[in-house]
C-alpha cells in the first residue's frame, strides 16, 4: 500500500506539472504505457486471448465511470491546490456507501448515514471559497469521486470472475482510445526529457493500480487503508515546495472531517464482513 501511494502521488506531480501538454495527449501517456506494463504481467497461458471476457457490459461500465474519473482528476490537479485536491478525493467511499445502497440494495445504518453526514459537511468546508468566489473547478474533484464510487461498485462485482490484470489492462486501452480521439486538438511534440517524465505518468499508473489491489488482497483492509491518508501528507510537501501552495485552515479542517467519515465507513463495512462471515460459521 506504502508503495501504491507513492506511485500515485508522484503520477499526480507529475500531471500537475504537465499544464503545456493538453489533457487528451496527458491521457495517451496514461493509458498507452499502462498498456505496455500489464502486458508484462499477463499470464503466459493468456497471451493468445487475453481479452475474453463473459463480462463486456460490466468492463465496458468501469471503462466508462473511470474515464470520466480519471478526466476529472486531470484537469482539478492542474486547477486546484494538490492539497485541495487529494483531501476532496478522500470523499469517494461516502459515494461508494450511496450507490451501493440503490445498486447493491446494500443496507446502511445509522453509523455509517452519520459518516456519510461528516463527510459531505467536509466537502462544505474546503470547497466553500471555491463556490463563493464561482470557481467551477472545485466541481472536479466532486465529479471524480462520483465516477471512482461507481467504478468500486463494478469492481466488486467484476473482481469475482476476472483477474485484476484484465480489469486494468481493459481501462488502460480505454484510456487510449480516448486520447486518440484528441489528437487534431492541439498535441505538443515533446522533448526527449519531457517525453520519459510523461511516459511515468502510465507507468507510476499501472504499477500503483496493482500494488493497490495486491495490497487489499494479502493485508486486512483494517491495516492498509489508513495509509492512504498519507497522500495528503505528501500532496502538503509537494505542493509547498514545488508550487509553493499552503493548504488553508479551512481545507485541513475539511480534509479531517472527511478523513474520519471514511475510516468510520471503512470500520462499518469491516464490522458487517465478520459478522457475516460468523453467521455463516454458525449454521
Amino acid at each position: 500500500m506504502f508503495l501504491s501511494i507513492c506511485g500515485f502521488s508522484l503520477m499526480d506531480v507529475i500531471v500537475k506539472w504537465s499544464v503545456d501538454y493538453p489533457i487528451g495527449q496527458i491521457l495517451f501517456f496514461r493509458g498507452f504505457f499502462g498498456i505496455i506494463f500489464y502486458f508484462f504481467i499477463i499470464p503466459h497461458e493468456r497471451l493468445h486471448n487475453f481479452y475474453q471476457t463473459k463480462r463486456p457490459g460490466l468492463h465496458s461500465l468501469r471503462c466508462i465511470a473511470g474515464l470520466i474519473a480519471i478526466v476529472a482528476i486531470f484537469i482539478a490537479l492542474r486547477k486546484l491546490p494538490l492539497a485541495t485536491v487529494v483531501s476532496i478525493s478522500f470523499a469517494a467511499p461516502i459515494f461508494t456507501t450511496i450507490f451501493s445502497i440503490f445498486l447493491l440494495k446494500e443496507k446502511v445504518g445509522v453509523y455509517r448515514w452519520l459518516a456519510v453526514l461528516v463527510g459531505f459537511i467536509g466537502i462544505l468546508i474546503i470547497t466553500e471559497p471555491g463556490i463563493s468566489e464561482l470557481n467551477i473547478y472545485y466541481i472536479f474533484p466532486i465529479i471524480f469521486c462520483l465516477g471512482l464510487s461507481y467504478v468500486a461498485i463494478t469492481l466488486r462485482q467484476l473482481s469475482s470472475t476476472e483477474p485484476v490484470w484484465l480489469i486494468s489492462l481493459f481501462f488502460s486501452i480505454a484510456i487510449t482510445l480516448l486520447s486518440l480521439i484528441t489528437v487534431p486538438f492541439g498535441w505538443v511534440m515533446p522533448s526527449i526529457a519531457h517525453f520519459l517524465i510523461l511516459s511515468l505518468i502510465g507507468i507510476f499508473g499501472g504499477v500503483s493500480n496493482l500494488w493497490l489491489s495486491q495490497s487489499y488482497k494479502y493485508s486486512e483492509v483494517s491495516l492498509v487503508t489508513p495509509l492512504k491518508y498519507l497522500t495528503l501528507v505528501f500532496a502538503i510537501i509537494f505542493g509547498y515546495f514545488i508550487w509553493d501552495e499552503i493548504p488553508t485552515i479551512k481545507t485541513l479542517i475539511g480534509a479531517f472531517l472527511v478523513i474520519i467519515s471514511t475510516l468510520i465507513i471503512f470500520r462499518r463495512e469491516i464490522y458487517k464482513k465478520k459478522e457475516i462471515t460468523s453467521k455463516i460459521t454458525n449454521g
